[in-house]
C-alpha cells in the first residue's frame, strides 16, 4: 500500500513552503498520521516535526442527456501538510 500519492504543487502550497517550511502531499485516505510520518521520513530522509491532515469529500456532478440524468463523482482525497524539523528540506522537483 503506497501511502504518499503525490506532492501538491500549487501556488498556495509553494507559498507555504517558502513562508513556513511546510510541504503538502496527497496521501491514501485510510492512512493515519503515524503511517504518513514514517513514509515521508523513509522516502525523503528527513525528520518530521508536525503533521496536519485534511479529508476532502468527493465532488458530485450531474448533467442531463438524451438518456436522462447522468450522475458522477470524484474520489475522496486526503491531504497532509507536513512541517519538518528546522534545517531539513525536501527537493520535490529533483529528478531521480
Amino acid at each position: 500500500m503506497s501511502l504518499i500519492i503525490k506532492p501538491v504543487i500549487s501556488e498556495k502550497a509553494n507559498y507555504l513552503t517558502d513562508l513556513r517550511g511546510t510541504y503538502s502531499f496527497l496521501v491514501n485516505p485510510k492512512a493515519n498520521k503515524i503511517q504518513i510520518k514514517k513514509a515521508v521520513e523513509a522516502a525523503y530522509g528527513v525528520k518530521v516535526a508536525d503533521i496536519n491532515t485534511m479529508i476532502y469529500a468527493p465532488k458530485v456532478s450531474s448533467k442531463y442527456t438524451k438518456k436522462g440524468l447522468q450522475v458522477g463523482k470524484t474520489n475522496k482525497l486526503k491531504k497532509a501538510v507536513i512541517k519538518l524539523v528546522e534545517g531539513d528540506v525536501i527537493d520535490i522537483f529533483a529528478v531521480n
